[in-house]
């Protein structure tokens, strides 16, 4: 339990600048070698002693100034009825609902999440359909039909692929991940680039240099996407207008240091800019 700025999680275009409650409990659907929270998320002991009920969850949001619940550190899906217990709640109060998942939700949970979900930030960890099932334990193409999915139901969904140098990152499937995002979602859908270090069972694999989050990102961008992001370096990541090339919002780290933003428009060319600002 701790309280984030909503830019961790990573989302750009969702009430930048704002705090969120971010929870998790224990346990995952995926088994990722390289997972930042495998001492939670492969943990399979609960704790019987803690409980926090929907109530005081929403409380604790609203006591420390949170404009929203991020659902994150192992996979929220695992524990989707008390998520969505706490989420109508939060939403009556006015808060927002985030959720931080690797996309294996099951099309009935997606049906049902437009209710009381605001947002999601969902992994596309690799293109490559073997590894997602033998690496990972999961599916490709099911996380691409959550994304569709998602989409659809009118969920702001944002994007993350955490780059890991000669597993994940070559041109092909790069471009072929980009090109997805923008013609079956949107070039409107954010995308993070996010840099491995190593971790868990990947302890000896090398960082991701920054030249290839900056090659990952010149694929999106030729791709067509609007807002490409790298994370987990010291760069700014800062939106600005796709229209007129207006610098709409300044990122330093986790901080926001200028947002110009006017209701949700670029002040110069008055441009829509996609994202939940309110």
């Amino acid at each position: 339990l701790n309280v984030d700025p909503i830019e961790k999680k990573p989302l750009y275009h969702v009430l930048p600048g704002s705090k969120a409650l971010s929870f998790g409990t224990v346990g995952c659907n995926f088994k990722c070698p390289f997972c930042q929270n495998w001492d939670i998320s492969q943990e399979t002991k609960v704790n019987k002693e803690i409980e926090v009920s929907p109530q005081k969850m929403v409380e604790l949001a609203l006591e420390h100034g949170a404009e929203s619940i991020a659902y994150t550190y192992n996979e929220p899906t695992i524990f989707y009825p008390y998520a969505k217990d706490i989420g109508v709640i939060a939403k009556e109060k006015g808060l927002k609902n985030i959720f931080v998942s690797n996309g294996f939700e099951s099309p009935e949970i997606i049906k049902d999440m437009p209710s009381w979900l605001d947002a999601a930030n969902i992994d596309l960890k690799s293109w490559d359909d073997a590894y997602y099932k033998k690496v990972l334990k999961g599916g490709l193409e099911a996380v691409k039909d959550t994304l569709r999915r998602m989409v659809a139901e009118g969920i702001w969904v944002e994007v993350t692929t955490l780059l890991i140098e000669g597993e994940n990152d070559s041109d092909k499937d790069l471009t072929e991940m980009a090109e997805f995002i923008a013609n079956d979602l949107g070039k409107h859908i954010p995308w993070h680039l996010s840099a491995f270090h190593p971790d868990y069972k990947m302890q000896d694999h090398e960082y991701t240099g920054i030249d290839t989050l900056q090659r990952a990102s010149q694929i999106g961008k030729k791709a067509g996407l609007y807002y490409v992001y790298m994370g987990n370096v010291p760069v700014h990541g800062d939106t600005y207008c796709p229209e007129c090339g207006e610098l709409l919002i300044d990122r330093t780290g986790y901080s926001v240091t200028v947002n110009k933003l006017e209701d949700g428009h670029c002040p110069k060319c008055k441009r829509k800019i996609e994202g939940v600002w309110s």
